[in-house]
This record gives structure tokens, C-alpha cells and sequence, in this order.
């Protein structure tokens, strides 16, 4: 160890009390001065000390009056090192704790050793206590340091794991915001996206309407010509036939006054050939008589088509158009044409692929528009899809399909609307039920039985036999099906050019000109299992009463026919109408993906007065409608309603 020397330099006097030893004092006078010492300190202390005096040493104090300049010097040696270090003066003023205890006990123990050597063992055990109790303080001191170090260790470990788990805590709340920012830009995303969809298919529907109402004002502006051009082609025919007239006349004139001049000189000669003349006269009047007679002897070939007048007439109409539009034979022209017939098969195959949902009807409706406005005639076109609708409705899986094919039919004509015409005829053309037209079997308006079914419908197998009737009811029953679908069918945006009135009038045409049996049954039990929901959604309680009348005449000659065939038609509409079926939607009615309802049952005081406006307006432009029939259907005077004819 290095040597120190350590120079502790104290006050000479302290509160009036010599500090500084001299060292020519005696014994009593060291014991007199540490005496007043112990008094003083005694005196002047705040903090009681732990322990006191029980005697004193009677010494007498001697106050030092020489100021001694010296300090008081301390000197530590080190055998290892002679190197002495200077130490500044040891300053009393206030009580130094040091941290090294060794230190201190050494110090201490030197202090004792030298007043022990001079001053005795009281002023040393004093000495002793009060380094005691000095050491004492300061291993409290310590351990409260220590304690209280701890509990600063403790409290930051519990603040930085406060402040560990604030920062998780925050980080995962964080990081949720951030799921639900991203979460709530997706559903912004997806709603935005929803309304741009929704904004083009406006802008779309708008532009449809617009194109549609374009084609209506050209295609009334055509009609307008036509009709026009029709006008002066009459009035130049009229005029024509006038001066033909004119010219006709006077060519009359001169031949009659020529005849005049010529008749009288035949005068004389008619006098000589009166008698022969009266004799021929009297054998052919006798030859009339005897053909006469033999006409009255043949079966009558009269009344042979039954149906009401104004039905035939639209019929007739309708033939004549397609005449004009199509031509005589389509399908011989489509056959010689390789272009017509893949033209044909492209339109068949969309046709056949039409199911009972939206998107596949507005699909398949526009694919056919687009064929059907394709660089081939107009007429070839409608010819085409005709004949597809209807060939392809016999094979139709469900009664959705044809509700379908009802949805596409109006799309697509109400965009091309000669094309329903066309379609008409040819559906009245395979199926005569659907003018609706009977032909009754006559011996002298038939040559056979087979001509007269091939007539009403019947068709030929491949080995040139007719079909059976099962096999030309269930294709009756398809055609029927076709056309009720068709006639009850509304599509928002498009308007049905053979609506609900032309099944209304379809159906009085019907009761009223057409008999009970096999084949009228199974068609009005098709119409009325397709159309049935419609027609009363429409007529409320006047379809009823078409009900009542079906079920009281019709169902009661189908009856007296005793035929089994019509059993089960006649099971079948009884339990329709006893059921009231009617009132339920039926299956397929309403395309998929929307909503389904399969219990409508409408109010029957809801919307009375809709069906005689209706009607009302349908009789002033010349349409038929309930008022049309009320002669034929006197539903209140008349006890037997309806008549048949068997």
C-alpha cells in the first residue's frame, strides 16, 4: 500500500472550548479539558446520546489562552511506499460518514489507542459508544438505501412492463385499426363498385329504351308510307276502274242500240223458233229438277269448320302474312340453302338452351335479336325463329321452360314485331286449338278419316303411318302450354303484343264455338293450367265465372260423352277448379334468383273496376273484350249458359 499522510486540521476553539491538545499539558489538565467537553456537548445537543456519565472526572478545565498555530497532524505509514501524501485540513464543523468502514475502524482504532495511552478508558469507551453508534446509523442508513433501491428496481421492472404491455396493447389496437380501415375500404370498395354496376345498367336499360323508342318512331314512320302509298295506289286503282267504267258503258251503249237494230230483223225469225224454244226450255227446267233431287240425296259437307267469326278472320289474316312474308315453303328453302340452314341451326341452339332464370332469357333474347338482325332477309329471319319457338316447345323439360320461352318471345318481338304475327300463324298453323278453330268430321268435306285428321293436326311417321293419338295430344298439349305462357307474360321494359286480353278472348271464343271433347279438353286443360294464375291476377271474379261455366257445361257434355279417354281430363279440371289452383302461382311462373310467392291469394274486392276500364277501352278502339261476349255469356237471366254442339 502507498503511504498517506493525512493532515486533520481542527478549529483551535470550539464554542469557547481549546480542540487542539497542547502538549505540555498534565494529566489533570487533559481530564479537566475533556470534562468540559463532555458538558458541553451535553449542553448543546438536540439529539439525546446513547449513553451518559454516571461521574465526572473532576478535572479542572484549563482553557489553552496561547492560540496554537499547529494543526493537528496525523501521519500513516506504508512499509511498501515512503511516498507520503498530504492530506487538507480535517474540518470538525460537521460530523463525515465514510463509506469504507475499514477506513473509519482503523482511524478509530488509532484514536483510541493515543487517548487511551493519555486520556483513560472513560474518554475511550465514550469514543467507542460514539463510533458505535455512528456505525450503527450509517448500517441503517444503508440498509434503508438498499431497501429503498429495491423497491426503485421493483417499481421500474413493474413500470417497464406497464409500459411493455401499454406498448402491445397499443400495437394490437393499432393493428385492429388497421384491419378495420382495410376492412371498411373493402365494403366502400364493394358498395361503390355495386353502385357504378347499378349506374351503368340505368344508363344501359335508358339506352335500350331510347334505341327501342327510335325503332318505333321509324317503324311508325314506315307505316305511315306505306299507308300512304297504299292510299294512292287505291285511289289510282279507283280511278282507273271509273274510267273503265266509263269506257265499259258506252261500249254497252253501242252494242245495246246495235242489238236493238239486230233484233229487229231477227224478229221474225224468233216467231218461227218460239215453239222449239219452249220445248228446251221445258227439258232443261225437267234436268235441273232431277239434280236437284240427287243433291238433296248426298250427306251435307256444310258447317264443317266451327269457330267463332272473328277468331277466323284473325286467322285468316295471319295466314295471309305469312304468305306475304315468308312464302309458301320455308322449309324446302332453308334446305336448299346451306347458309339458311346453319343460319337456323345457330337460332335453334339458343333456343334450346333457354331455362327458367333472368340472366339466361335476357341472354338468349339478345343473342336472337342479334341473329335475327343478322345480314340475311328480315323475312328468313322471323321465318327462322317461328319455326324454331314452336318445333322446339314440344320438347320442353318443365313448365318453367315455357314460361321462358314466353319471356324471350316478348323481348324479342316487341324489338321485331312482325315477328309475333308470324309466330301466331304459324302456332295456329300446327295447332288449330290455339285460333282456337274446330273442324268436324263430314264424309263429303273429307275424302277419309286420315285426310281428316292429317287436317286438324295429325302428322306422319317416317313409315308414312299417322302418329298415334297419345303421341298428337301430348304435342297439342305442348303447343297450348306455348301459347298460354305466352299470352300471360309481362317483362318490365317490353311490351307483350298478344297480352292477357287475347287470352281473355281466347278463352269466350272457345266456350262459346268450340265442342266437348278429347281434344278441346286437353287444350283448355293445358290453357287453363299455364294462364289460369294470370287470368284471375287480371279478371278476379269474371274469371270465376268462366270457371263456373266450364265446370257446369263443359265438364258436364265432356260426361255424356262416356268416352274413357276424357276421364282424365275431366278429373283433372274438376280438381283444378274445386282446389282453386288458381289462386297459387305456379311453378316456374316467376324466373329464378327473385323472389318466390307460391301462394298468392289476391283480394277479390282489390282492383274490380281495372277489368271494366279495360274493357271499356278495348271496345271503343275496337278490340275485344268482356262486353264483346255478353250476349253469348248472359251470366245472370240465363239458367243454361252455354250450348254445345256434339
Amino acid at each position: 500500500m502507498r503511504g498517506v499522510k493525512l493532515e486533520l486540521r481542527c478549529p483551535q476553539r470550539v464554542h469557547g472550548i481549546i480542540a487542539d491538545p497542547q502538549i505540555d499539558w498534565s494529566f489533570d489538565e487533559l481530564l479537566s479539558e475533556l470534562n468540559a467537553v463532555d458538558h458541553k456537548l451535553q449542553a448543546s445537543s438536540l439529539v439525546p446520546l446513547p449513553f451518559s456519565k454516571t461521574h465526572s472526572s473532576d478535572l479542572s478545565v484549563v482553557i489553552h489562552a496561547e492560540k496554537n498555530t499547529k494543526p493537528f497532524v496525523m501521519h500513516v505509514s506504508d512499509d511498501d511506499d515512503d511516498d507520503v501524501v498530504n492530506s487538507g485540513r480535517f474540518a470538525c464543523d460537521e460530523i463525515y460518514l465514510s463509506d469504507d468502514v475499514d477506513s473509519d475502524s482503523d482511524s478509530s482504532t488509532e484514536a483510541q489507542c493515543s487517548l487511551m495511552d493519555k486520556g483513560g478508558l472513560i474518554e475511550g469507551a465514550l469514543i467507542e459508544l460514539s463510533h458505535e453508534h455512528q456505525l450503527s446509523v450509517a448500517e441503517e442508513i444503508r440498509s434503508r438505501i438498499s431497501a429503498f433501491g429495491t423497491d426503485f428496481t421493483n417499481e421500474k421492472e413493474k413500470l417497464t412492463n406497464a409500459i411493455s404491455r401499454a406498448e402491445k396493447s397499443k400495437e394490437a389496437r393499432r393493428e385492429l385499426d388497421r384491419k378495420r380501415d382495410l376492412q371498411y375500404q373493402r365494403i366502400i370498395a364493394e358498395a361503390l363498385d355495386n353502385h357504378l354496376t347499378d349506374v351503368q345498367r340505368h344508363h344501359e336499360y335508358k339506352s335500350q329504351i331510347e334505341e327501342k323508342k327510335i325503332r318505333d318512331d321509324a317503324a311508325i314512320e314506315e307505316s305511315k308510307r306505306k299507308q300512304k302509298a297504299l292510299q294512292e295506289e287505291k285511289v289510282r286503282q279507283e280511278k282507273m276502274k271509273s274510267e273503265e267504267a266509263k269506257r265499259q258503258a258506252e261500249k254497252k251503249r253501242e252494242e245495246e242500240m246495235k242489238a236493238k237494230a239486230k233484233a229487229l230483223e231477227d224478229e221474225k225469225r224468233a216467231a218461227k223458233e218460239a215453239a222449239m224454244l219452249s220445248m228446251a226450255e221445258s227439258q232443261r227446267k225437267a234436268a235441273e229438277a232431277l239434280t236437284a233431287s240427287n243433291e238433296l240425296n248426298k250427306p251435307s259437307s256444310g258447317n264443317v269448320v266451327k269457330g267463332a267469326e272473328s277468331g277466323l278472320k284473325m286467322e285468316e289474316k295471319r295466314v295471309q302474312m305469312y304468305k306475304q312474308v315468308i312464302g309458301k315453303d320455308l322449309v324446302s328453302e332453308m334446305d336448299s340453302n346451306k347458309e339458311y340452314r346453319s343460319h337456323g341451326m345457330q337460332m335453334a341452339r339458343r333456343i334450346k338452351t333457354i331455362t327458367g332464370t333472368k340472366e339466361n332469357v335476357r341472354t338468349k333474347a339478345d343473342e336472337l335479336v342479334k341473329l335475327m338482325n343478322s345480314t340475311f332477309p328480315q323475312s328468313i329471319n322471323i321465318g327462322i325463329f317461328a319455326d324454331k319457338i314452336v318445333s322446339q316447345s314440344t320438347n320442353a323439360s318443365s313448365n318453367s321452360v315455357l314460361y321462358g320461352y314466353g319471356h324471350v318471345i316478348v323481348m324479342v318481338t316487341s324489338k321485331i314485331p312482325h315477328a309475333m304475327e308470324i309466330l301466331l300463324a304459324k302456332l295456329n298453323k300446327v295447332c288449330i286449338f290455339t285460333v282456337p278453330k274446330y273442324l268436324s268430321y263430314s264424309e263429303g268435306a273429307f275424302e277419309s278419316r286420315e285426310a281428316y285428321y292429317k287436317a286438324i293436326g295429325y302428322e306422319e311417321e317416317e313409315d308414312g303411318k299417322l302418329e298415334s293419338t297419345d303421341t298428337y295430344v301430348g304435342r297439342l298439349t305442348q303447343h297450348m302450354k306455348l301459347y298460354a305462357a305466352l299470352i300471360q307474360t309481362e317483362v318490365d321494359g317490353f311490351r307483350n303484343l298478344h297480352g292477357i286480353e287475347e287470352g281473355w278472348k281466347w278463352l269466350a271464343r272457345f266456350l262459346n264455338a268450340l265442342p266437348a271433347n278429347i281434344y278441346t279438353g286437353v287444350a283448355l286443360q293445358a290453357f287453363i293450367e299455364l294462364a289460369g294464375f294470370g287470368m284471375y291476377k287480371r279478371y278476379k271474379n269474371q274469371f270465376k265465372k268462366l270457371l263456373n261455366i266450364i265446370s257446369q257445361d263443359f265438364l258436364k257434355a265432356l260426361k255424356e260423352r262416356e268416352d274413357p279417354k276424357v276421364t282424365k281430363v275431366v278429373i283433372s279440371l274438376e280438381n283444378y277448379i274445386q282446389s282453386k289452383e288458381f289462386l297459387k302461382e305456379p311453378e316456374g311462373w316467376r324466373l329464378q334468383d327473385s323472389l318466390l310467392s307460391h301462394g298468392f291469394v289476391p283480394n277479390e274486392s282489390d282492383d274490380q273496376q281495372q277489368y271494366y276500364n279495360n274493357n271499356n277501352n278495348n271496345n271503343s278502339s275496337g278490340g275485344y273484350g268482356y262486353k264483346g261476349y255478353q250476349q253469348q255469356y248472359n251470366y245472370n237471366n240465363s239458367p243454361n249458359r252455354y250450348v254445345y254442339q256434339r
